[in-house]
């Protein structure tokens, strides 16, 4: 493989969930921010030796933190995933052939996760390779994945529309293919259509999911791989974590 692949790491939120005044990404998970596991996972998995990272609240907290194992782009105001992106696009430059987007609030993410979505999306030479994860149902730990987009595919197995919970039919809501937007993306084609997003929903803000409707609209395939619903667990309030810290231990006791 000799793409060469660069890895956004999108940390610019307040963790006002959790309850403090941080941003979510230096909140601490078996001793250590989260941002210091999944950057570990980052390094272990040698794609990128100096990802960069999206910071915007408390930035310099971050970055202190993160010290020189890393580059910054500032996000000033929180306007979504895509334009946090589209932040890193002056410190990325223009030359990486792919781009991945990871989240500072996923720290059970492994680097072996991280080099199958990078090799998957190199073999597919997709415009975008996207995870998606699959649970039994919305019981117990996995109530909060009931809040994720649903996967739509058509009668091929292609991804066909990703369709937010808000917006889904009762049988939409009924699908346990999920979307937790962990996407690599080739690099032309992510610069060329981000620019183009809309903000014409009701947070305001622009999405990067909405970078598959544009390929789909554009008959450009959408690859995806499947990843450990454990790994995609965001963790957005105190209950959120102390389940992942169960969920370390079961993938500790499994191998993972």
């Amino acid at each position: 493989m000799n793409s060469r692949t660069k890895i956004v790491i999108l940390a610019a939120g307040k963790g006002t969930r959790m309850q403090a005044d941080i941003p979510k990404a230096m909140t601490l998970f078996r001793g250590e921010p989260f941002i210091a596991h999944l950057l570990r996972a980052v390094e272990k998995s040698g794609i990128d030796t100096l990802p960069t990272i999206v910071v915007g609240h408390r930035a310099n907290m971050v970055m202190d933190a993160v010290g020189d194992r890393a580059l910054f782009s500032m996000q000033e105001k929180q306007l979504g995933t895509g334009h946090a992106v589209l932040c890193a696009k002056e410190t990325l430059g223009e030359k990486a052939d792919d781009i991945m987007v990871l989240y500072g609030d996923m720290p059970l993410i492994r680097e072996e996760t991280i080099k199958t979505l990078r090799r998957a999306h190199t073999e597919s030479r997709a415009p975008i390779t996207m995870m998606t994860v699959k649970v039994p149902d919305f019981n117990d730990w996995r109530a909060s994945f009931d809040d994720f987009g649903r996967i739509i595919r058509d009668s091929g197995g292609s991804i066909s529309a990703i369709v937010e919970k808000k917006d889904a039919t009762p049988e939409e809501r009924a699908i346990t293919e999920l979307n937790p937007a962990i996407f690599c993306f080739n690099g032309a084609w992510l610069w060329d259509n981000l620019k183009n997003l809309s903000n014409n929903n009701a947070s305001g803000e622009y999405y990067l999911t909405d970078l598959v409707k544009a390929a789909i609209a554009d008959k450009k395939p959408v690859h995806s791989i499947e990843a450990d619903s454990r790994e995609a667990f965001g963790i957005n309030t105190p209950e959120h974590l102390a389940i992942a810290e169960k969920l370390f231990k079961i993938g500790k006791k499994d191998g993972a």
